[in-house]
């Protein structure tokens, strides 16, 4: 399952990239598609698995990836402040998911 909360995240790395760089209506609708099929798998992990821990980490890898996308592909600004921040929210996902695991185990 965790595979695919990946595969979702890559996707919303996807449409939030299209958000703010699609120009065409080809680039728009590829932006569409990634927000269905992102969203689609989110939904469908969820039901599998604690929901809070999936969008946790789901918005974890998004967020990560979307700024390294940025940074590294698009020229983004690199800012230290950015980077703490999302630094501080790959702590936090790690957290629930240690916590998460745990409280799986001990059931």
């Amino acid at each position: 399952m965790w595979l695919l909360v990946i595969i979702a995240a890559m996707f919303e790395i996807g449409w939030a990239t299209g958000l703010k760089y699609a120009d065409t209506w080809f680039e728009w609708g590829l932006t569409v598609i990634a927000v269905v099929v992102s969203f689609g798998l989110l939904v469908y992990v969820s039901t599998k698995m604690p929901a809070s821990t999936v969008y946790a980490v789901f918005v974890g890898i998004g967020a990560v990836g979307t700024v390294l996308l940025d940074i590294i592909v698009f020229g983004g600004v690199f800012n230290i402040v950015i980077i703490i921040f999302v630094t501080l929210l790959v702590f936090g996902v790690i957290g629930l998911k240690t916590v998460t695991d745990y409280e799986e185990d001990v059931k």
